[in-house]
């Protein structure tokens, strides 16, 4: 077995790690293998990133031989027991089922229940269309962050480097394979900035600036909007630029601008409880009966759900949820809430940090 243990010397994670877990409690893993079934196909190599004394270090286990494997599983478990938290990249679907059933082919007693895992994949998906990535691959969000490698061989192209490896052992297949795999460890931990883009939809920002804006759209007509200059937990390491139900996202670095149109225009408050109130045609308004119970009564009827409001011309917000009361709909039919912005409100910078991981949100759900 081929044992290589590398200090990334000068090395550093531009993201706040020790926010998932203890730095020196943190293991990275990446597998190669010879196919995508345990049963059928071999384990090769197992690489690791840990980090120790200020440094992080990559340790990579191969099997110089197919009968190798076992000695592969039993040093990375050896080491492995040693940390309590595993991260990976598509572990969930691929590496750990696979180390899974080796393990019980070979009736090894290894198993992964006393470690908690972290799989970027899954946690940095959700944003790949929000992104404007063609895919969630390692490679490709290597890519995204201006990341170069060195390994020019894919992992398909590297399981008949291997097999003939074992025949036929060269200095060149050996430095591939391991070369490959070291940059799929280094990458994913290069790529560990990308959990920015998670922190901004998920955690809660702060509204650092918040200011109203006119402007001309194409048409030539005067558009308001409200500018929310947003504080996120960790910087963006890559701009992003996204635009979703008339909101407008800009950030890079620590640098986050978010847009939301504002709508100066008369709308309607519909009561609750249409049955205790009066509808006033000529006033298009519905009053309370202990009030409009002095209006004649020709002037007034029963008020039905559909026309129990009140109407208020102001500056609206767009919500799309009932996040603030009271909110105001253009009409009984529509879909579209909205709430006044208050000049109590304007001064609330708390509410405008509600307001903003609101649209966040929707901007993240409609991508």
């Amino acid at each position: 077995m081929k044992i290589s243990d590398e200090t990334l010397e000068g090395f550093s994670i531009d993201y706040p790690l020790e926010r998932l877990a203890p730095l020196e409690q943190i293991l990275f893993l990446d597998i190669e293998t010879t196919g995508f079934t345990a049963r059928t196909s071999y384990l090769y190599m197992i690489g690791c990133a840990y980090y120790q004394g200020g440094e992080w270090h990559i340790i990579q286990w191969m099997a110089e031989n197919y009968q190798e494997e076992i000695e592969v599983l039993n040093a990375f478990f050896d080491f492995a027991k040693l940390y309590r938290y595993l991260i990976h990249f598509n572990g969930n679907n691929f590496d750990l089922p696979f180390l899974s059933q080796k393990c019980m082919q070979l009736l090894l007693p290894y198993a992964f229940d006393d470690f908690e895992g972290i799989d970027l994949y899954r946690r940095i998906s959700p944003y790949k269309t929000l992104l404007n990535l063609p895919n969630c691959k390692q490679k490709t969000l290597e890519q995204f962050l201006g990341i170069d490698r060195d390994d020019p061989f894919s992992g398909g192209e590297l399981i008949g480097i291997y097999h003939d490896y074992v025949t036929n052992p060269t200095e060149f297949a050996e430095k591939s394979l391991l070369l490959h795999n070291f940059e799929d460890m280094k990458g994913m931990l290069q790529i560990i900035p990308m959990l920015a883009y998670c922190d901004l939809f998920d955690n809660e920002v702060r509204a650092r600036k918040v200011q109203a804006n006119s402007y001309k759209d194409l048409k030539g007509n005067t558009r308001k909007e409200l500018l929310m200059m947003l504080s996120p937990v960790t910087p963006l390491p890559h701009r992003i630029s996204v635009s979703a139900n008339g909101c407008y996202l800009r950030g890079e670095g620590l640098d986050v601008t978010l847009k939301v149109p504002l709508y100066a225009e008369e709308m309607k408050y519909f009561y609750g409880n249409y049955k205790d109130y009066y509808y006033l045609p000529e006033e298009d308004i519905a009053l309370h009966k202990s009030v409009a119970s002095f209006v004649d009564k020709e002037h007034r009827e029963q008020a039905t759900a559909r026309n129990c409001y009140t109407r208020k011309a102001s500056s609206y917000l767009p919500q799309w949820d009932k996040l603030f009361s009271p909110f105001f709909k253009r009409d009984y039919d529509s879909k579209e809430y909205f709430f006044e912005l208050t000049d109590e409100m304007k001064r609330d910078r708390e509410a405008f940090a509600r307001y903003a991981n609101h649209v966040l949100t929707v901007i993240a759900k409609s991508e």
